[in-house]
């Protein structure tokens, strides 16, 4: 049903009841205990992986140095797939900046980074996931 509103008439508003406070924890969710995962942190891991990507898409390291860090499907892709032009084609440094860890669940981790060259920012986000006691890159989206 479409209400319509008439000048000089106040407009009748849903009263909402006001939502949690930010930082505040829902009664019954789920609260990670941050118990270490088996493959240690996570952030070092992902940087060293991005930063080498973006290495191996400039030319500047063989991408056969990439396959134990990445599953077989992400693998077969990089290799086949066109890298970023502004990889491929920036003379400039690479720089990866801060990596963002997110881990929804115990042994996954969803990353993200800004990587600059040339005076220009790029996304590059990533899951890794812990397979064989060590952490792999199941994911890769480079922007």
């Amino acid at each position: 049903m479409t209400q319509l509103v008439q000048r000089g008439v106040p407009a009748l508003r849903p009263v909402l009841a006001p939502g949690p406070r930010p930082g505040a924890v829902p009664a019954g969710a789920a609260v990670r205990t941050g118990a270490p995962s088996p493959a240690g942190p996570p952030a070092p891991v992902a940087h060293r992986l991005l930063t080498m990507t973006l290495e191996a898409f400039s030319g500047l390291r063989p991408l056969a140095q990439l396959r134990a860090a990445y599953t077989l499907p992400v693998f077969t892709a990089i290799t086949r797939g066109r890298r970023p032009a502004w990889c491929a084609a920036g003379s400039g440094p690479l720089l990866v900046g801060g990596v963002r860890v997110a881990e929804p669940v115990e042994g996954v981790a969803e990353v993200c980074a800004v990587a600059r060259r040339n005076g220009r920012a790029h996304a590059v986000a990533a899951r890794l996931e812990v397979i064989d006691g060590r952490w792999r890159c199941t994911a890769l989206q480079v922007g």
